[in-house]
């Protein structure tokens, strides 16, 4: 049988907290505590504090249309990412939890019926999520460097995105290339942090719906299989303690991604209606046409998939008490079938559980779609206020 390591898609994630954040590690914290700390602070004060809010603060400046689309396009998505990093870090000891439970459950997987399902299903939908995002943060970035070269070839020291600097750009070419390369160091920082904040959720959800579906397998099979060291009973109780880690599995998910699903939805839907409407009345060039439009299927990327695995874990918790009485529990002893009772009405009272964004929007596919449509209603109000 194939040993199951779900842990190792995390990987990925940790690497950009060990950059991050690397004082979260004890290896990190025993060596040169102090210029550590130092980094962590500077990190978090320049790019993760004062980059979403120089952005912001330009528009006090009253911009022409084209630089406050513009502004607001990486603005909003900036202050979104800060905001989603923070709560990520907020969350890390729960994180570094559900982790572990991820690695006990990896344990239970031991027939070939929940193998097969684990390697077509499960890893290939991480596997394939991983690649497709990481695809989609190398084109974003390719083309913003490439945009950055050709700007710097040109002799162009404007900063990247209008933002407010309490020094004369105009004047000092010095300063303005200091700014420049201020905006370029964050915005690679910030993509550490979208990275991370963009794999945490989908991959975590992917994972939770799988050992839901594979519980499900177990469970269905429970009395139909012959298994001379375990009478069916003991493996009943074995079930239910399983049952307990993926209902904790389950309540520490819908911990971490609330607030973080929350910032999603309203930064992808203003960020969506803000970059279709700069591209249809301000790109020219066709550097920035492909870049705005990657842009755009990058957004896209961040919230469907959260979304998608959220529709398929509500899924399968509905689907709980159904494997239940698909076991063979009819022939089973009284005691047998009294506990199996009592776990199904327990298992039916859980079926509301549902993960929320901020606690009010329930995460599935209608949230995305929502998202969608949000985001068209702001632009033909924008269409319309523009054509008047």
């Amino acid at each position: 049988m194939v040993i199951i390591d779900s842990v190792r898609f995390y990987r990925p994630f940790w690497l950009c907290m060990r950059v991050l954040v690397p004082t979260f590690f004890k290896e990190s914290r025993s060596l040169q505590a102090g210029p550590i700390q130092l980094y962590v602070a500077a990190l978090h004060v320049l790019v993760t504090l004062w980059f979403p809010l120089h952005l912001l603060l330009h528009l006090l400046l009253h911009p022409s249309a084209a630089e406050l689309l513009k502004n607001l396009s990486m603005s909003l998505t900036c202050l979104a990412c800060s905001l989603k990093h923070v709560a990520h870090l907020y969350h890390l000891p729960e994180i570094v939890e559900i982790e572990s439970l991820i690695g006990q459950l990896d344990t239970f997987v031991s027939s070939e019926q929940e193998h097969r399902y684990y390697q077509d299903h499960v890893h290939c939908h991480a596997k394939r999520f991983t690649r497709c995002l990481y695809k989609s943060f190398g084109m974003v970035y390719v083309l913003f460097l490439l945009g950055i070269f050709v700007q710097i070839i040109n002799g162009n020291w404007e900063l990247i995105y209008p933002a407010y600097f309490p020094f004369d750009l105009e004047r000092n070419q010095w300063m303005a290339a200091s700014a420049l390369g201020y905006q370029v160091i964050s915005m690679l920082v910030e993509g550490f942090q979208g990275l991370g904040n963009d794999t945490y959720t989908p991959l975590t959800l992917c994972l939770l719906s799988g050992h839901l579906h594979l519980w499900s397998i177990r469970m269905a099979q429970l009395g139909f299989l012959e298994d001379e060291t375990t009478s069916n009973h003991e493996r009943l109780l074995e079930y239910i303690e399983q049952h307990k880690l993926l209902v904790r599995f389950h309540s520490l998910v819908a911990q971490t991604v609330s607030e973080v699903q929350l910032f999603q939805l309203g930064g992808c839907g203003a960020t969506l209606c803000i970059t279709v409407t700069y591209v249809l009345f301000f790109v020219s060039d066709t550097i920035s046409l492909v870049y705005y439009l990657v842009f755009f299927g990058v957004v896209c990327m961040q919230l469907f998939p959260s979304c998608y695995f959220a529709s398929e874990v509500a899924e399968e918790v509905q689907s709980l008490p159904y494997a239940i009485f698909s076991s063979r529990w009819y022939d089973q002893s009284r005691e047998h079938r009294f506990d199996l009772l009592l776990f199904t009405q327990l298992t039916l009272g859980s079926r509301g559980r549902v993960i929320k964004a901020g606690g009010l929007i329930e995460l599935n596919l209608n949230a995305f779609f929502a998202t969608l449509k949000m985001a068209y209603s702001l632009f033909a109000v924008v269409v319309r206020v523009k054509g008047i």
